[in-house]
């Protein structure tokens, strides 16, 4: 089990949404959404967090008049811990948490072991970052082997040979490279290793994937933001975050060559012309991974988070959380456009809602 690997490593719902109207005080303050996990999604999840407690403090979707005095704006109505994806999928499992989030789906044995039900919340992209001088965003670029031989220790100087068969243009350091990679259970690590064990046989067959790998080379920085903030810090440095997180921190990040053989710079919409290839209709629990997608213009290492609930609990609270869901996936599409990520298709969000009319059984 992905799950338990891992964990060695680091030791008539939807109509309900409709007819039974959540209070903002009902979900705020002390009565606040729980969640965990993923640092990918974090960025987004916070601002999704903040667009809907204002939409609940003005009355959601028919603010009655006065409403101001008579349901007054309330505290925060989401906490949500960016503890990495291991840790989100534990919380959830045991019920210390509403939701968590992440980056690593569990296939529906696993699920049903944990009393889980998991579904797609919101897709983005991991892009290698690079702390070079004089080196642009996108500019720099890499092979899927190469990344992999450079995270390896194989290829261990800026000016090695392979790197400026590629990048013969470019004016590159002879200077040692500063690997940076995770070091906690991470969804994004997990994608990231996934991409590099099918493009690289060496890598698979030496390291492999999973949300804690054993690292031939390189220092440890814990979280999407501490891996951002680390290679800022470290001259000649390479390391993997999420989009919206190099974006903020103003990292150089790397073009990658896709299946078909392009240079592909990371952006919403190459994320997207990845996620086109995707067949939900064809999982149980939307189990299914987008890193090394076809088509011409795919951007290869892109990652779907997901939300993992515990099947059966307290109805209040279950209900609070899929309230907020369900808000974050019909509303808060332009919000997570403008950080960088892909919104889900409204077909994916109808098959999700559907999805927890089935799955999800809680107490009246």
């Amino acid at each position: 089990m992905r799950l338990l690997a891992a964990s060695c490593l680091a030791l008539s719902l939807v109509a309900g949404l409709a007819t039974a109207p959540v209070r903002a005080q009902e979900i705020a303050g002390n009565a606040a959404v729980t969640g965990a996990g993923s640092t990918f999604a974090f960025p987004i999840i916070s601002k999704w967090a903040v667009g809907y407690q204002r939409w609940k403090a003005g009355g959601g979707d028919y603010p009655a008049p006065n409403s101001g005095l008579e349901d007054p704006p309330a505290g925060p109505v989401l906490d949500y811990e960016p503890s990495g994806s291991l840790a989100g999928t534990m919380r959830a499992r045991e019920g210390a948490v509403d939701f968590g989030a992440s980056d690593a789906p569990l296939n529906s044995a696993e699920l049903a072991k944990l009393g889980l039900g998991q579904f797609p919340i919101v897709i983005g992209g991991v892009v290698a970052v690079v702390n070079l001088p004089g080196v642009a965003p996108g500019e720099i670029k890499f092979t899927g082997p190469l990344l992999a031989d450079i995270f390896l220790g194989k290829v261990s100087t800026w000016s090695d040979p392979a790197i400026k068969a590629i990048n013969p243009t470019l004016k590159l350091p002879d200077a040692p490279i500063a690997v940076v990679r995770r070091s906690d259970g991470s969804g994004t690590t997990f994608n990231f290793t996934a991409y590099l064990s099918r493009v690289s046989p060496d890598w698979k067959d030496k390291v492999g994937s999973d949300l804690l790998v054993k690292w031939p080379v390189g220092a440890a920085a814990k979280g999407n933001d501490g891996m951002a903030q680390t290679v800022k810090q470290t001259a000649n440095a390479i390391g993997y975050v999420e989009f919206a997180q190099a974006l903020q921190a103003k990292l150089s990040y790397a073009s990658i060559q896709n299946r078909a053989g392009q240079f592909i710079k990371p952006e919403p919409l190459a994320f997207q012309a990845a996620a086109s290839s995707a067949t939900w209709s064809g999982t149980t629990d939307f189990d299914q991974l987008l890193v090394d997608a076809p088509g011409e213009t795919a951007y290869p290492m892109v990652v779907t988070v997901f939300a993992q609930m515990k099947k059966s609990g307290g109805s209040q609270r279950s209900r609070a959380t899929l309230n907020f869901l369900q808000w974050a996936l019909e509303r808060g599409a332009a919000d997570a456009a403008h950080l960088g990520y892909v919104p889900l298709p409204s077909s994916l969000v109808s098959d999700i809602k559907a999805y927890w009319a089935t799955s999800f059984k809680f107490s009246s």
